[in-house]
């Protein structure tokens, strides 16, 4: 039976070993798939997750004290591949390999005849890359794994970062491998308890702010934060600081990733998603600041295909809604796009302490957003939400959102006619409690009459 699990896992580097956290869901889910390779059939377990997310450090450390043969596929030709690949199977079964193998189907096939009389784990990393090598591989690949996989018991794993590519290998169902994979895990980031255990070990006495810092900055990323605690950057602006050295990974962090998931349409990708990370997110204003009179198509594939982008409505509008925004999901990406892209004139000329500068003088206004984002995910973690959300209307008179009309968060129970609006502010003192009540009776007028209303303004102290 096929089997789709949503993953959250990470590691990161603590006083010189690598501590997992919140990792024995995920590591049960990954042995009790091995278990069943080894002990009825082979088994292929799909583990996809972007950039940078620790699906390899998951994967090896499932595989830890049993025999594991690791590949990780690199862009050269199939030949070179191939030879390396029979090199690592000699090395890590003792297995004999003939030398001279050079095409993939040749090597995959005899992994899988060791697999007749061996139980092993056969992980290939950055799967997708062999369809830059050869797309045939799917298609041999997959008459050799129908024709062997009942008779055999290998744990196959293959992961890969680029999200359109794995998709396509794997769910679209015009591709050979479609539906052969018995598990498929997407790893996600952090969640923000773990990104409180992680800060609180590294830095015992963190503000609020330095943990919505990390929030907003790595969106609980692992790599991004094991590079942030190694560094001792624990604190608001320790963190704005290496995040803005010269020949940080970070300032470049952001075309890495674009250009490795869009390839050639990078360019025009990156301008919508410049657009609405500085502020613009409405179709038609997107439509005017970059120039694409065509817009929906794009919009549609940086949303499904892509997975870069979420549409917002307000709660409980219609799917048919023209009340519209767009937002960057990635949490680094929206830093990325907002400082790095936008300032790449300081970039180019080095001055990278201008930078930290512009960087730090707007914090206070960026976290805000993330904050509201920061309580969202914290209620979904831990509260019985049915759905949650914001909830606008536009203002016909000035033709864009009114202030007065628009609420941060508002949540709806499972099985309870209850539900929660909030306002979100850093600080107490900003917080309006007149107009925010008129807000409430606007919205227990429209949607929630029979509904029992929680009210609470959300900030910093509430973290």
């Amino acid at each position: 039976m096929r089997k789709i699990t949503t993953v959250i896992f990470a590691v990161v580097k603590f006083k010189g070993i690598m501590k997992f956290y919140d990792r024995q869901k995920e590591l049960e889910t990954l042995e009790n798939v091995r278990n069943m390779a080894f002990n009825v059939n082979s088994q292929m377990t799909v583990v996809t997750g972007r950039r940078r997310i620790g699906k390899t450090k998951l994967i090896l450390k499932s595989c830890e004290n049993t025999p594991t043969v690791y590949w990780f596929v690199s862009r050269t030709n199939e030949a070179e591949l191939c030879r390396q690949f029979a090199e690592i199977i000699r090395q890590s079964l003792g297995a004999f390999v003939p030398d001279g193998i050079s095409s993939f189907s040749d090597v995959f096939q005899m992994c899988m005849e060791i697999g007749k009389n061996r139980k092993y784990n056969l992980v290939i990393d950055e799967f997708q890359e062999l369809y830059q090598i050869n797309v045939s591989v799917f298609s041999y690949m997959q008459n050799i794994w129908d024709s062997m996989k009942d008779i055999t018991n290998v744990n196959l794993i293959v992961s890969g970062s680029v999200y359109t590519m794995m998709h396509k290998i794997f769910q679209d169902s015009k591709e050979p491998l479609y539906g052969r994979a018995n598990c498929i895990m997407r790893v996600k980031p952090f969640s923000v308890d773990v990104m409180k255990q992680i800060l609180g070990d590294y830095n015992p006495h963190y503000t609020n702010d330095d943990l919505l810092a990390l929030y907003a900055f790595t969106g609980g990323v692992p790599k991004y934060i094991e590079l942030l605690m190694d560094r001792k950057s624990v604190s608001v602006r320790k963190m704005i600081s290496q995040m803005t050295e010269e020949n940080s990974i970070f300032i470049e962090e952001g075309n890495v990733m674009l250009i490795q998931e869009f390839g050639k349409k990078y360019g025009i990708y990156y301008s919508v998603l410049s657009a609405i990370a500085s502020g613009v997110n409405e179709p038609s204003r997107i439509s005017q600041v970059t120039g694409l009179s065509t817009l929906g198509g794009t919009l549609l594939r940086l949303e499904e295909d892509y997975d870069v982008i979420a549409k917002k409505r307000p709660i409980f509008a219609k799917e048919g809604s023209q009340t519209v925004r767009y937002e960057i999901k990635d949490h680094f990406l929206r830093f990325w796009f907002r400082y790095i892209v936008r300032n790449q004139n300081l970039v180019q000329t080095g001055h990278y302490e201008r930078l930290r500068e512009v960087v730090s003088n707007d914090y206070e206004t960026y976290s805000g957003k993330e904050l509201e984002d920061y309580f969202k995910d914290k209620i979904m973690q831990t509260e019985p939400v049915e759905s949650i959300g914001s909830w606008w209307e536009t203002s016909r008179k000035a033709n864009k959102a009114n202030e007065q009309n628009e609420v941060d968060i508002v949540a709806t129970y499972y099985n309870e006619r209850k539900v929660l609006i909030a306002e979100v502010k850093r600080q107490r003192k900003n917080f309006k409690p007149e107009k925010f009540q008129e807000k409430v009776e606007k919205l227990r007028t429209r949607l929630f009459y029979d509904y029992a209303v929680e009210t609470k303004c959300l900030t910093l102290n509430d973290m």
